[in-house]
């Protein structure tokens, strides 16, 4: 049956026909002009079971389905797919619906059997079906893709256009230019600048709101202001750097003929490795300020980091910028406020460094205090490299031993002993008095000071390596000065010996050698300590026992160690010494080191504790002006110790005239200031014997009455 005749522009015609029914041709009556057949109609018998109903009820709904999955809808098809109730009508028009090939539907036209022909059509309409439902899941997803990426296309136009209102659109831009030419201007080595931009470029897609907007944006500010390529110009003058270093400090010769060393080696060959300098020694000698006056005599920038207290490896390497609040190592902070990639990098206290859970600062240093490594030092919030190699660092410390052995080896090690006396007057006279008199408000002829003043609040008032304490001393006498004129005084004030004590009170220290000393067992030793040299006072006694060693003053393990073998020295010699052997056996000796609070190690009080023990047992007094130092063997040698310069200094400021020292030391005295060694006396010992010689008085002495037998003689009728 033709139901349509369609004629195209280009004059070819189309048929739309629906076939009635199924036949087969039996022969041909005719082909021209059309064909004529002879034929007989194909039987359809319809089943009239449930299964054939329940087929075609399943046929129906999901033709339904399919229809209902098309993405349009097709005109007409449900009213005609509703009007078909003859099954094997209903089975040709789902057929005719689906997309199948010319072959696929010649073969359903073929099949006769209608229950075969459904099952064939139920099987493609299935397939069909589930093509549909993920094509639809495809368009769906495509299509939400779509719409989230229009949707933040117009937000982000609507944005631009808000930011055009508002005047913010440039700025934006501005800002990202801006970023791309501060880069360039700041010289950075290629793959760093490579790094840069890529974040440059990831913040220009980002929208400011983003969380990580501002951590990128904090990232490129460090990396543009660090110093990549800005380096001082180094004013090397070895004259000018001598006066500069003479002017800013008294004495230390040996560390400015160090710097001197340097700067000429750096004006020879301009392209050598910094050296990694360690000041070591007591507080108050002056150590940090020489770091400034370094910086001064080579024209290079100052730049100063304490390291006391720290245990966080990240406080040396940073922290990775994925921990909110991320910042750079001190090192790299150092250095962009610097402003210089070779300035003078003073690492204070270095010695105060611990480790704990958060890592070993120590082992982050070896990387930076490395001229070998430290070209490519790798922060861990920059995350690139930057070169150190040019820095001069300089380290501090107290102790040397708080070092550990890898840090230390990196390091060329300075020591800087304690002053003398005459070396504290000059710094008092020409750094101390003038600033502290400027900043109490005063002017330099309202008040002076007499050298005889200065002598009486060293002395008197402080003891001490450095002039920390000095200076503060000094500080308090201008405030009281200085609230005199502040009440209306007029009178320029003059600071003699005789009125240091109405600003300062009375004397804080008086020399207690002689009065320590007055009675055989008491003994003068020196002792090195982490703030500077010190005198020690060794007392020994004894008392009715059974021949025990009783030793307290909270003594180290070594020290105790010394007091033994001083004793079983004493024990050994005791026939030439003139001693009674029962005396060993009948009493008990007590030997004990004043100020028990603060604790007491080392080998090189040995001679000191021999000396006092033979001054107990013989009666016989150690002079009053005489301090020892020095390790004991049981043959009766004298070894050599260390801390000679600190220990002599102690004994200058102790008033002590004559000090004893092992033979071996002798060389040390070179590191003694001339106008100490000119104003003592040294004597070098071998053995034990010289020591009794040199320290112990020829009378012996009453141990009730304090009076020497020569004495209680002539005072009897």
């Amino acid at each position: 049956e033709v139901l349509r005749l369609v004629t195209s522009a280009d004059g070819q015609m189309q048929l739309l026909v629906r076939g009635r029914r199924r036949f087969k041709i039996l022969d041909y009556v005719q082909v021209e002009p059309f064909l004529v057949a002879r034929i007989s109609f194909l039987p359809e018998a319809v089943p009239n079971t449930k299964e054939f109903e329940a087929r075609i009820l399943h046929l129906r709904q999901e033709a339904q389905r399919a229809w209902s999955l098309l993405p349009e809808p097709i005109p007409d098809l449900a009213s005609t797919f509703q009007g078909l109730n003859d099954p094997s009508a209903l089975i040709d028009f789902i057929a005719s619906w689906l997309a199948l090939s010319l072959a696929e539907r010649q073969a359903i036209l073929e099949t006769t059997d209608i229950e075969e022909r459904a099952q064939k059509v139920t099987e493609k309409l299935a397939h069909h079906i589930e093509v549909l439902e993920l094509t639809k899941k495809i368009g769906t997803e495509a299509k939400d893709a779509m719409d989230k990426t229009q949707r933040e296309y117009i937000l982000r136009q609507q944005l631009k256009a808000i930011q055009k209102e508002l005047g913010e659109e440039e700025g934006r831009g501005a800002e990202i230019e801006e970023l791309k030419r501060k880069i360039q201007a700041a010289k950075m080595p290629p793959e760093v600048e490579k790094e840069a931009l890529k974040e440059v470029a990831r913040l220009e897609r980002m929208p400011e709101g983003a969380a990580e907007y501002s951590m990128v944006r904090t990232y490129l500010d460090w990396m543009i202001e660090l110093p990549w390529s800005t380096a001082t110009q180094e004013q090397i003058e070895l004259p000018k750097a001598r006066e500069v270093l003479d002017a800013d400090h008294h004495d230390l010769e040996k560390v400015k003929k160090r710097i001197l060393e340097f700067l000429a080696i750096r004006k020879l060959n301009q392209g050598g490795k910094s050296p990694i300098l360690c000041f070591v020694g007591p507080p108050g000698v002056g150590k940090t300020s020489l770091g400034q006056s370094i910086a001064r005599a080579t024209n290079r920038k100052f730049v100063r980091q304490s390291l006391g207290g720290v245990h966080d490896e990240a406080e040396i390497r940073g922290h990775r910028r994925t921990y909110i609040g991320a910042l750079p190592g001190r090192i790299i902070q150092g250095i962009r406020r610097a402003g210089s990639k070779n300035p003078v990098f003073m690492l204070d206290e270095v010695d105060k460094l611990s480790a704990s859970f958060q890592g070993d600062p120590n082992a982050a240093l070896l990387e930076v205090l490395d001229p070998e490594q430290n070209a490519n030092f790798q922060d861990h919030y920059l995350d690139v490299p930057f070169d150190l190699s040019q820095v001069f660092f300089i380290t501090t410390a107290n102790v040397l031993d708080a070092i550990p052995g890898p840090l230390r080896d990196r390091m060329e090690i300075i020591e800087l002993p304690g002053y003398a006396e005459e070396d504290k007057l000059v710094i008092a006279r020409r750094y101390l008095v003038p600033r502290q008199i400027a900043a109490s408000g005063l002017q330099p002829e309202q008040l002076t000071f007499t050298d005889d003043a200065l002598r009486e609040v060293i002395r008197g008032y402080t003891r001490e390596a450095g002039v920390r304490q000095l200076e503060r001393e000094i500080a308090a006498i201008c405030r009281g000065v200085a609230t005199r004129f502040a009440e209306g005084s007029k009178e320029n004030v003059t600071i003699d010996a005789r009125s240091v004590s109405n600003y300062l009170g009375p004397v804080k220290f008086f020399n207690e050698v002689a009065l320590r000393t007055s009675l055989p067992g008491v003994a003068t030793g020196l002792a090195w300590t982490p703030v500077g040299g010190d005198i020690l006072f060794v007392e020994a006694t004894k008392m009715p026992g059974e021949g025990k060693l009783i030793l307290t003053g909270q003594l180290g393990e070594v020290m105790k160690e010394s007091a033994q073998a001083a004793l079983s020295l004493v024990k050994s010699r005791a026939e030439m010494l003139g001693l009674d052997p029962e005396i060993f056996r009948k009493h008990d000796l007590h030997v004990h080191i004043p100020a028990g609070a603060i604790p007491k190690d080392g080998p090189s009080a040995g001679v000191t504790l021999f000396v006092a023990l033979v001054s107990l047992l013989t009666g016989r007094r150690v002079r009053k002006d005489v301090a020892m130092t020095g390790e004991i063997s049981l043959r009766g040698l004298v070894l050599p110790v260390g801390g000679i310069k600190e220990k002599v200094l102690a004994a200058k400021r102790a008033g002590i005239s004559t000090v004893l020292l092992p033979e071996f030391n002798q060389k040390d005295l070179e590191d003694i200031p001339a106008s100490v060694r000119d104003s003592m006396k040294f004597e070098f010992l071998e053995t034990v014997d010289q020591a009794l010689r040199l320290a112990l008085e020829t009378d012996k002495v009453d141990t009730a009455s304090g009076v020497s037998s020569t004495d209680a003689f002539a005072a009897s009728p």
